[in-house]
């Protein structure tokens, strides 16, 4: 091997000693040796003898600490690493792989290169990528994944996303080396970067694309308006008719201190209109995660409220938005939630139970620290459309009004003394039906006597019971309201009755009456021909 070395010897005195342009550098450090770099970081194809010759190294078992070594980036080991989805927030589907079938994503998910996600109305999704860059996909998004790669153990990242609709925010770890990308496309423009903070937007109803730069330098190349250089507070726009210029991004509105209220839920922000703004975008996440979203809108008032956080340190940003869509500077507030209060346990309606009359009684428990409760009630699960919004002492409630059927959904959140609210508990959804429960009425004669019987109530309810001539009970011959569930008279003259059944709950609520039923007593019973079990029939 010491021929051989000297062999070579003249050869590379005559190469240059600095690495080409495209050369990834490697700074050496003590033991390192050829054999083991080219180890770890060359492809198998490439030897290290071709290493050597690139620095014309002399003598291959002398590699100076802290000399630097050019490598090639074509001659090194590069393989595909999936991005992984650390946070979610609402409905994100997404199809991890090409070969995979499209489902509701997890938290913990990898993407590859062919997958795609893709966000719902209040949802949210973070991807962090090999390098420990992070993306936050924001509501009604669809990006696709179409180079997710790593150069080895150099920290090179390549990562090239296609956003198809929607918007984005990202914090992007600077270069490493030259074959480090970073590269969003929209349908009228690409965004290059090199480590740096800025947003993209994907134009939708006619609006054109959009790069707004927070921190760093971010290229940007437009399809038709050519090639842009944005810095630190300034955006650009491509497509839909957007003007060509790079734009100074809009100053962060004035936020109304005396008309907010950041301490406890709900949280309330108001602000000062503001010049050209159209809207306003408000956010909310997490102060350790910048890039984990906990809330967002978009609205054109100047004011908002926020019904539900989870405890923690938060971030608040508002921005505005112009004609264009173009958002500018964030106005920026942190505020802590407090983990107490803790919601109340919820004891009715459970999970998906179906309610049989129009005005449901809600009933949880009372944590110790709380004083009062906060009960919504709405008819979707992001609580965007509240039927009920109540603040109650009690620790139960029925709805203010009737509910048509379907499906609703309720929380509970407590409050202290001091008026400060903790967060809901878990979402439960249940169903109102507007078929009367069938009470599984039975009778029994004997003696000339009639016992009816029906199953139990809720604890504390009671009973009405009707029994007439004619279906429409206006002159009914029985209407007597009992403790417990059975009611036994003296047996009825012979023909055809109707009977039916009321629940009426502890605090005079009256549910609708259960389906009427069909009895009909033979004329022998009339005269004491004995006990026997009546048919009753059940009037559909």
């Amino acid at each position: 091997m010491i021929q051989s070395t000297c062999l070579f010897a003249p050869l590379l005195m005559l190469l240059p000693v600095l690495a080409a342009a495209a050369d990834w550098s490697y700074r050496v450090r003590p033991g390192d040796t050829l054999w083991d770099l080219s180890a770890r970081y060359l492809r198998t194809d490439v030897g290290w003898q071709r290493l050597q010759m690139h620095n014309a190294i002399v003598d291959p078992y002398r590699l100076p600490p802290g000399s630097r070594l050019g490598i090639p980036v074509e001659w090194l080991r590069v393989g595909p690493v999936p991005a992984r989805l650390v946070a979610l927030r609402g409905e994100v589907r997404a199809r991890p792989n090409p070969n995979d079938p499209a489902d509701n994503a997890s938290e913990g998910m990898g993407l590859t290169i062919g997958g795609w996600l893709e966000t719902g109305d209040n949802a949210s999704a973070t991807l962090e990528f090999a390098d420990g860059s992070r993306l936050l996909v924001q509501a009604n998004s669809r990006i696709e994944f179409d180079k997710l790669s790593a150069y080895g153990a150099t920290g090179m990242v390549d990562t090239r996303l296609r956003l198809i609709r929607g918007g984005t925010s990202n914090h992007v770890k600077p270069a490493t080396g030259p074959a480090s990308h970073y590269i969003i496309q929209t349908p009228s423009a690409t965004t290059s970067v090199r480590g740096t903070r800025f947003r993209v937007g994907a134009g939708s109803d006619g609006r054109p694309d959009r790069t707004e730069v927070l921190e760093g330098t971010v290229h940007v190349d437009r399809d038709e308006a050519g090639d842009v250089l944005l810095r630190r507070g300034h955006g650009a726009l491509a497509g839909g008719g957007a003007p060509g210029a790079v734009l100074e991004l809009a100053p962060a509105p004035v936020i109304d201190e005396a008309g907010s209220a950041l301490q406890s839920l709900p949280i309330k922000l108001a602000w000062a209109a503001a010049v050209g703004a159209d809207a306003y975008q408000v956010e909310v996440v997490s102060e350790a995660e910048q890039e984990v979203q906990l809330f967002e809108a978009i609205t054109e008032a100047t004011s908002i409220r926020i019904d539900d956080l989870p405890a923690g340190e938060h971030r608040l940003l508002l921005r505005a938005v112009d004609a264009h869509g173009l958002q500018g500077h964030d106005a920026i507030r942190t505020f802590t939630l407090n983990a107490e209060p803790a919601p109340p346990l919820t004891i009715s309606p459970r999970a998906d139970q179906v309610v049989h009359h129009p005005r449901p009684r809600f009933e949880w428990t009372r944590p110790e620290q709380a004083s009062e409760a906060v009960l919504q009630i709405a008819d979707a699960p992001a609580f965007d459309r509240l039927l009920n919004d109540n603040v109650v002492r009690q620790t139960r409630k029925r709805a203010d009004d009737d509910l048509a059927p379907g499906r609703y959904w309720w929380r509970i959140a407590s409050r202290d003394a001091d008026g400060r609210q903790g967060p809901f508990g878990d979402v439960l959804s249940f169903e109102v039906s507007d078929q009367p429960v069938d009470p599984g009425l039975e009778t029994q004669a004997e003696r000339g006597q009639v016992t009816l019987q029906w199953q139990q109530g809720a604890p504390g309810q009671r009973y009405r019971v009707q029994i007439a001539r004619k279906p429409d009970f206006a002159d009914p011959f029985v209407d007597r309201e009992v403790d417990t569930p059975q009611l036994q008279l003296d047996r009825p003259h012979g023909g055809r009755w109707y009977i039916r059944v009321q629940l009426l709950d502890d605090d005079g609520y009256a549910h609708p009456f259960g389906p009427v039923q069909e009895a009909r007593f033979p004329c022998r019973l009339c005269y004491g021909a004995g006990a026997g079990a009546l048919l009753l029939l059940l009037v559909l």
